[in-house]
């Protein structure tokens, strides 16, 4: 005896209504964590815009190329302190297929380098088509590169100490151009995103003494974003005096790191 039509009628009507739950879930997670990041922003005095659609564009090594980001939403530009001066940053979650699989922190070096450095935790699957070669393991993590020879010369012990301190929450880190950049969980918030730019912003501070003179001016630099985010291309970072950016006093200095 087959099943009543009535009974596939109250199962698909089941499985719609708890469709739309789960989307109403998905939407109160994605309104909540674009208030905090909109928050956190204004109360660092940084720069917050919803959407841009270009920004991930400016990268294809790890998280944005593993997860084949489509767009940048809930976007935070500033600048921050480093000891070795002050640094232009980005923090982003990236969409992919309609989903926000991670979060970006970008932080700017000072100059522009001609090697892509990706640090894979060993136990995330960071095979993709386009993979960089293997260079090695590097600490707790596995280093894939474009260039050996190059990488060769930028992975010192420091940079092997810095990337470990990153935490296991840190899919992947990488040197991409004028950029230091980290993937975390989408959900993880502003604390955690601070901890994050200083680590980066340490990874930063170490590997530009190794490249020769290359300021960086790159596509994202110049201009600067209206409070809303309209009115200029919202690609470019913000450079506006330092007391519109924040208020937080510089690190002591500290020397070199060694060769």
């Amino acid at each position: 005896m087959g099943i009543p039509a009535w009974i596939w009628f109250v199962i698909a009507a089941v499985a719609a209504v708890a469709g739309l739950a789960l989307l109403a879930v998905d939407r109160a997670k994605e309104g909540s964590r674009n208030r905090e990041r909109a928050r956190w922003a204004d109360l660092r005095g940084w720069q917050f815009v919803e959407e841009d659609e270009r920004l991930p564009q400016q990268w294809s090594g790890g998280a944005i190329g593993y997860f084949g980001a489509e767009s940048a939403v809930n976007v935070v530009a500033g600048s921050t302190f480093t000891s070795d001066g002050r640094r232009q940053v980005f923090v982003f979650d990236i969409e992919a297929d309609g989903v926000i699989p991670a979060v970006i922190v970008a932080v700017r070096c000072s100059r522009v380098h001609q090697v892509l450095l990706e640090l894979w935790l060993a136990s995330v699957p960071f095979q993709r088509a386009e993979m960089p070669e293997l260079l090695g393991p590097v600490g707790q993590r596995y280093a894939f590169t474009d260039d050996v020879p190059g990488s060769r010369n930028l992975v010192t012990q420091d940079l092997v100490d810095a990337a470990d301190a990153l935490g296991g929450d840190v899919g992947v880190a990488w040197l991409e151009g004028e950029w230091v950049l980290a993937s975390a969980a989408p959900n993880v918030g502003p604390s955690r995103l601070e901890r994050l730019l200083r680590d980066l912003g340490e990874i930063a501070d170490i590997v530009d003494p190794f490249e020769d003179e290359h300021p960086a001016s790159g596509p994202l630099g110049g201009g600067r974003w209206d409070r809303g985010g309209t009115g200029h291309d919202p690609r470019e970072l913000l450079e506006a005096p330092d007391s519109e950016l924040e208020v937080d006093e510089p690190p002591a200095r500290r020397p070199p790191p060694g060769f």
